[in-house]
């Protein structure tokens, strides 16, 4: 990256010549210490003389090297490497020059000793600097008190990434190291362990506390936790997410995904741009919450075109706002349209040709599509995954991906056993178009998306509670919004046809431990907020599955993403069960949805007791 042009102000040019002058002084000291402080009055003119032009080398060199781009009051390590990088150069051009004029008699030793003279002085001006404008931020009293909590590591990494803050005050670094306990860093000492904490909010005073760990990291779930009902602010420091999102580097409030949140997924870039990059995507669902993330990450990806097809008109709205606000550039075109519709999609796709359609459009609420609107599911889940996939060959995609669920293992429920048909269709419809790769892609919860436990918990728990839990032992995965459309992108990119993937979930949850943290990150207590546990719903599982029991899978070169091996036996028919969707009309009893379900995906089990 070309760097800006050099250009110096008042402040800069008073430090050249601030350093100017301490090269000349290290020049006088280094004579002094060759005569051992004896110098010969003959050679004063000589020391003088020549100190003027050793501090113009110096000035040039330290110049050149772009020294003063740097604020004297926020030096660290990488300023003094520079500094010494110019001051070494200077060092050996001062050398050269003596070797080239020997007839002046300038003694090696002088040669030698005068660098390190330079950068002790020119060092410790700085370290001056910094630590003046330490001390007057400390006593001018700006910035409400910060508990840093985390190792050394971690609070050093912290601190560096808040200096320069007038909004907070690091007071103290609390540290599960007893090692790490009784030092210091820099002005903040280091206190006792996270069982104390209570105790040294007390005595700090402090108004916010700062998890200094990274996402991942050992020390930052037992830091969350601890610091959860203090009656003080947790803070962290933003993600690359956060400040692309919104410009902001500043400690921001902790979050779910913060508590849950594992290392950022990695992805290839390349790979991807490369298969996005300046070319037409499609989204169906593009207004819901996976769907509006994926036109995010789309954006970001640099395509050219982005077609949004959606139901809702809010919704569409929305992010029709939002992404033009963010990507101007970007060619975006936003649709009503129901995937329910073939003619309507094939119309939108043909006018637009996009290279690759991801399926997002669909019911997913487990109790909802489980009694009185099993045909909903059939005719948005199914019908609308059929429709998606066959426009998508027919107008020539390079790739279609559906977003599949876990739910769709050993389904219980309708909801998960449309979505195994789902999956099944696609897979049908990789043998009628041969040009397009068909890929699905599973993952659980999601964070945050319409319809999880999580907004259900945060609007409960600002009523005052109870949380509703509905079992003890109640399991989920949960992945954060972003991290998923990255995987669900990444399978897109290394998918071929026919092949189902399935994302890394990390270790599965339980809900009524999601219900406790939340209840703690709110600043309240379970005697304030309690936990009421209100029976499984209707098709609910204890606990989901990735891989169904007669799968199995294996690695991609992505770590967080395996293909899941499926045995799709005969296959099934897209047409016949389009027609038999159809003969279904609008009010099919549940008995003959769950019997039609149960014929084609053989590993569902319909509930003993039907409603009617």
């Amino acid at each position: 990256m070309a760097k800006p042009p050099l250009t110096l102000h008042l402040s800069q040019i008073a430090a050249i010549a601030v350093d100017a002058l301490l090269v000349a002084v290290a020049w006088w000291f280094a004579y002094q210490l060759r005569f051992n402080f004896e110098l010969p009055a003959v050679l004063d003119g000589l020391v003088f003389g020549s100190a003027l032009a050793v501090a113009l080398v110096y000035a040039g060199c330290l110049v050149a090297a772009r020294v003063y781009a740097q604020v004297w009051r926020l030096t660290s390590l990488l300023e003094i490497r520079r500094l010494g990088a110019a001051i070494a150069v200077a060092g050996l051009m001062v050398a050269a020059a003596t070797l080239l004029f020997r007839e002046l008699g300038l003694p090696r030793t002088v040669i030698v000793v005068h660098p390190v003279l330079c950068l002790m002085l020119l060092a410790a001006a700085r370290a001056a600097a910094r630590s003046a404008s330490e001390r007057a931020d400390s006593a001018s009293g700006e910035g409400a008190g910060l508990l840093l909590m985390g190792d050394l590591d971690e609070a050093a990494a912290a601190l560096r990434g808040i200096k320069g803050s007038k909004q907070w005050m690091p007071v103290a670094v609390v540290s599960p190291q007893p090692t790490d306990q009784g030092r210091s860093l820099g002005a903040v000492p280091v206190l006792g362990g996270f069982d104390g904490l209570a105790d040294h909010i007390s005595a700090t005073q402090a108004k916010a506390v700062l998890i200094a760990g990274a996402k991942g990291s050992a020390t930052r779930r037992a830091a969350l936790l601890a610091a959860g009902g203090q009656g003080v602010a947790v803070l962290t420091l933003p993600t690359a997410d956060d400040m692309l999102a919104d410009g902001s580097a500043a400690p921001r409030r902790v979050q779910l995904e913060d508590l849950l949140g594992r290392p950022s997924v990695a992805l290839d870039e390349q790979a991807l741009s490369e298969l996005f990059a300046g070319r037409c995507v499609m989204v169906t669902g593009g207004a819901g919450s996976i769907g509006a993330e994926l036109c995010r990450q789309l954006a970001r990806f640099g395509v050219n075109e982005l077609v949004c097809a959606d139901i809702s008109e809010v919704g569409l709205y929305a992010l029709d706002q939002e992404l033009n606000r963010a990507h101007p550039q970007l060619k975006l075109r936003c649709y009503t349209a129901n995937v329910r519709e073939y003619d309507r999609l094939l119309a939108i796709a043909q006018a637009h040709r996009p290279a690759v359609i991801l399926h997002a459009a669909a019911y997913k609420h487990v109790p909802l599509m489980e009694e009185r609107n099993e045909v909903e599911a059939l005719r948005t889940n199914v019908m609308g995954t059929l429709n998606s996939a066959r426009v998508a060959g027919a107008c020539g995609s390079q790739r279609f991906v559906l977003i599949s669920t876990d739910k769709a293992v050993n389904p219980t429920n309708v909801m998960g056993a449309s979505k195994r048909l789902a999956e099944r269709l696609v897979h049908a419809v990789a043998r009628e178009f041969a040009g397009t790769q068909f890929v699905s892609v599973r993952f659980g919860n999601v964070l945050g998306s319409s319809g999880s436990v999580v907004p259900l918990f945060t609007q409960q728990i600002e009523r005052g509670g109870p949380v509703s839990v509905t079992h003890p032992d109640i399991v989920r995965y949960f992945m954060t919004i972003p991290e998923a459309c990255r995987l669900v992108l990444q399978a897109g990119q290394l998918g071929q046809s026919g092949q189902i993937f399935v994302l890394d979930m990390g270790e599965p949850v339980r809900i009524v431990e999601l219900a406790r943290m939340m209840i703690r990150l709110s600043g309240k207590t379970e005697a304030e907020i309690p936990i009421q546990f209100t029976g499984l719903r209707p098709g609910e599982k204890l606990y989901e599955e990735l891989l169904a029991s007669d799968e199995t899978s294996q690695a991609t070169p992505h770590a967080k993403l395996r293909i899941a091996k499926v045995s799709e036996g005969l296959g099934v028919e897209a047409d016949a069960v389009a027609q038999w969707i159809a003969r279904a009309g609008g009010n099919p009893s549940s008995a003959e949805v769950r019997g039609f379900l149960c014929s084609l995906v053989p590993e569902y089990q319909a509930r003993a007791s039907v409603v009617g």
